[in-house]
């Protein structure tokens, strides 16, 4: 049985292989044995596994995975065998999401509606999660707020902005091209009035629209209430591969008196003015980090909940994640690799 590793280097280069590995024969008493069908790819952060001290020779790749229940634990109450089953593969598990078989614990897995497919099931886990923890646990969003979606053609984008909408919450995106210009605007409801999903779509890619200007026009010059980053310029001369990233002082003036800030920038450096700036304004600023719910076991119960709802709005088509053609399990290397230089601005996954 093969499953899809990543070997670090010593000068930061990183490998994906795929090698044989097997599966345990004895499982946990609240282990479950899973039969993987999709298995979506993510990128992986090394610097995490070095600091929680998972550093091994070889890191499993494809943690978001949907498959069959073929055996459980003698006390696994969650579930039974030929349940149909989707979750994410904890940090430090040993088994690669594209494993034919994997052996996971039942508190990180939830039940998949009949309805929704492997493929679509495996690739809206990640991003949902992250969309819920950015939105719910980190802004506290509520109805008739304005929101802003940096990069919001991305995959984690596009579920932020579904379910930004579904909750009554104004919108803005930017987007990095006239092709992510084209697709947002395009954004519609599955259900009810066929209006926009979006107030408005921000070409940051045109030097003629400035970000600051366009979002005051659209608050009436009050700000965003909640601002979702995918990375910030911290200084005015920084790598050409960052330019399209919006500057921190650009952030900070577009925010609202009582605005949620929630940043993906793990190195994100405020001097005292902009601090002074944020207490003026009595602005709160959080790190988007989704793998502190499989990191820690302190909020279990919520993970779950939050999962559960994730396929529950997949399957009203609330949520509707943009995707690549299904890729074979010979492709998975490559296909990794673009994923790991964020090369592909779609989830992609495999099928088994």
């Amino acid at each position: 049985m093969k499953g899809l590793y990543c070997k670090p280097g010593d000068q930061g280069d990183v490998k994906f292989l795929l090698r044989e590995t097997d599966v345990p024969n004895n499982i946990g008493n609240h282990e479950v044995k899973v039969q993987v069908k999709s298995c979506a790819l993510s990128p992986v952060d090394f610097k995490l596994f070095e600091e929680l001290k998972l550093g091994k020779e070889h890191i499993s790749v494809g943690r978001e995975i949907a498959g069959v229940v073929l055996q459980v634990g003698p006390k696994v109450t969650f579930f039974q065998p030929e349940d149909e089953v989707v979750g994410i593969l904890p940090l430090d598990a040993e088994l690669s999401g594209l494993c034919s078989v994997v052996i996971i614990d039942e508190y990180n897995l939830v039940q998949k509606p009949e309805k929704v497919s492997w493929f679509e099931a495996a690739a809206v886990m990640k991003d949902g999660l992250r969309a819920y923890t950015a939105l719910h646990t980190l802004a506290r969003m509520a109805a008739g707020q304005t929101l802003l979606v940096l990069d919001g053609a991305s995959p984690f984008g596009v579920l932020a902005i579904q379910l930004a909408h579904f909750h009554g919450v104004k919108v803005l995106a930017t987007a990095l091209s006239a092709e992510d210009q084209k697709m947002l605007e395009e954004l519609r409801p599955s259900v009810g009035v066929q209006e926009s999903l979006l107030a408005r779509v921000i070409k940051v890619w045109d030097s003629k629209e400035s970000l600051v200007d366009t979002c005051l026009e659209e608050t009436g010059g009050l700000g965003v209430d909640i601002i979702i980053d995918s990375g910030v310029r911290l200084f005015e001369e920084e790598p050409e591969t960052q330019l399209h990233l919006p500057h921190k002082h650009d952030l900070i003036t577009l925010l609202a008196v009582g605005g949620h800030w929630v940043t993906t920038e793990q190195n994100l450096q405020l001097d005292p003015p902009d601090s002074h700036i944020l207490f003026m304004k009595a602005v709160s600023l959080s790190f988007l980090n989704d793998e502190v719910w499989t990191a820690s076991r302190a909020k279990q119960g919520r993970y779950l909940h939050i999962l559960k709802d994730v396929v529950e709005k997949l399957s009203v088509g609330t949520f509707r994640p943009q995707l690549e053609d299904p890729v074979p399990l010979y492709e998975a290397t490559v296909s990794m690799e673009m994923v790991q230089k964020k090369q592909a601005r779609k989830r992609i996954v495999l099928k088994l």
